[in-house]
């Protein structure tokens, strides 16, 4: 009789374990919404707050950015004629009193194909003897086909084209009348791919020695094989990296053999190298974790999955005072302090149940306690790796249309590019005239600009 007991125990615990992996979606595992089954539970539509759509009263406006003068290629002048109260007639040109006009730009692109040079060396015969002598085109102007313009912006469509080469063709093609083939535009990345080496470098170098970063990965392809997609990245540097593997030598390869700084990041085991005190687990990692412990039932699991939803929406009330300034960091640090406490119970009353699945996580959640309060303490950490997750999204779109690279030179390119890219779009600095000018250095062979000219 008790085998008999035994082996339905086993059988019902083995029924929730396939109940709950067939009912996953995106709230309660890291499955992203576009993979939710027909039958995942609607995200929760928010209440009417009975207020207009669009900016609330006292909300700052944006307006319509004015460019600067130097970017404004034609003015056009408009003057009153008349006063508009007595009708008297008004002067046609600028007076020293006169208000600042009212302003309206229009902008727009000239349709012009792209200017073509061609460079003609002639051949000249002697009168004297009939021998005909060839001038040379310079070895500098016979290298490239393509001006650093047009390479810089093939080599930006590689992004936002998600490596489509097609695309890029059809476009330099459609716009600017310019042929080319797709192996130009493979030449035209690997041109670019030697251009940025010593930016990566940089890049990679300010990740490094950043005394806060979120670090994140996702699966690759190359040549149809596995390969790994790290990432890690501060507020104003990102570094990419593609992998063979998903271990510590492939972190070490990213952060460096010595790992400095705080490393925000999900509950993967190979981030377990890193110092519990320079830390920070993922906050919305674990809502999903606790959340699919309520979705998978069972008297332990429902308590823990309860325990921690709570302690998820107290910890983030009491992040957004924080950050809206309503409290200080002290506020804060002695405001979790039950918050922590009742975690900490739930876990352990959780660690000590018969429910093998609800021990196990129990037991690794408490084994990286410290590392889930690093944010309270440390400036500049944030309770989440969404910075790290926002960043590695336009990779990911990436992999998902192009299923990764054919060689290692396509992925050195790959994490070059996106490095660059991400980074100059987080410091707020122009894309494509980086990369021209980045361009234009490597074929004149002189310094590149910085990349990375305030830090990490």
């Amino acid at each position: 009789m008790a085998k008999l007991q035994a082996r339905v125990a086993e059988l019902e615990q083995e029924v929730r374990e396939l109940h709950a992996r067939l009912n996953q979606n995106s709230s309660n595992s890291s499955l992203p919404p576009s993979r939710d089954p027909p039958q995942a539970p609607k995200r929760p539509s928010k209440e009417p707050t009975g207020r207009k759509p669009g900016g609330q009263p006292g909300h700052p406006g944006h307006a319509r950015t004015r460019l600067p003068a130097d970017r404004v290629n034609q003015i056009v002048d408009y003057w009153p004629s008349v006063c508009e109260r007595c009708q008297t007639a008004l002067p046609q040109a600028p007076q020293t009193d006169d208000p600042e006009p009212a302003w309206h730009q229009v902008a727009e692109v000239p349709l012009l194909p792209a200017v073509v040079t061609e460079h003609l060396a002639h051949g000249s015969y002697c009168a004297v003897c009939g021998h005909c002598t060839w001038s040379e085109i310079p070895a500098a102007i016979r290298a490239h086909a393509f001006g650093a313009n047009l390479a810089a912006i093939v080599v930006l469509m590689s992004v936002l084209c998600r490596g489509s080469k097609r695309i890029i063709e059809e476009f330099i093609e459609t716009v600017f009348q310019v042929p080319m083939s797709l192996g130009t535009i493979a030449n035209l990345e690997q041109e670019t791919s030697a251009a940025l080496s010593t930016p990566y470098q940089e890049a990679q170098e300010a990740v490094r020695a950043a005394p806060v970063k979120n670090a994140d990965e996702t699966s690759w392809k190359q040549a149809g094989k596995k390969r790994w997609l790290w990432m890690a990245a501060t507020q104003a540097v990102a570094c990419f990296k593609i992998c063979i593997g998903r271990g510590k030598a492939e972190l070490r390869e990213l952060l460096g053999d010595a790992i400095q700084g705080v490393v925000g990041s999900d509950r993967l085991s190979v981030y377990n190298q890193v110092t519990l005190s320079l830390r920070q687990v993922c906050w919305s990692h674990l809502k999903r974790d606790f959340q699919k412990w309520v979705d998978r039932g069972g008297e332990a699991g429902l308590k823990v999955g309860q325990a921690g939803l709570e302690t998820v929406r107290q910890l983030f009330a009491l992040w957004r005072d924080f950050r809206e300034k309503r409290i200080d960091r002290s506020a804060l640090q002695t405001a979790l302090i039950p918050v922590q406490d009742q975690l900490r119970a739930a876990l352990q009353a959780g660690e000590a149940s018969d429910d093998a699945p609800v021990h196990r996580f129990c037991r690794n959640i408490l084994a990286v306690d410290p590392a889930l309060w690093t944010f309270a303490r440390v400036e500049g950490v944030e309770p989440t790796n969404n910075h790290a997750e926002r960043t590695l999204r336009r990779a990911v779109i990436w992999r998902k249309v192009s299923f990764g690279n054919h060689s290692e030179a396509g992925c050195r390119f790959t994490e070059r590019i996106l490095t660059v890219v991400q980074t100059l779009r987080m410091q707020h600095r122009p894309v494509l005239d980086h990369l021209r000018q980045a361009i234009t250095a490597h074929r004149a062979a002189t310094p590149l600009p910085a990349l990375c000219p305030t830090g990490g």
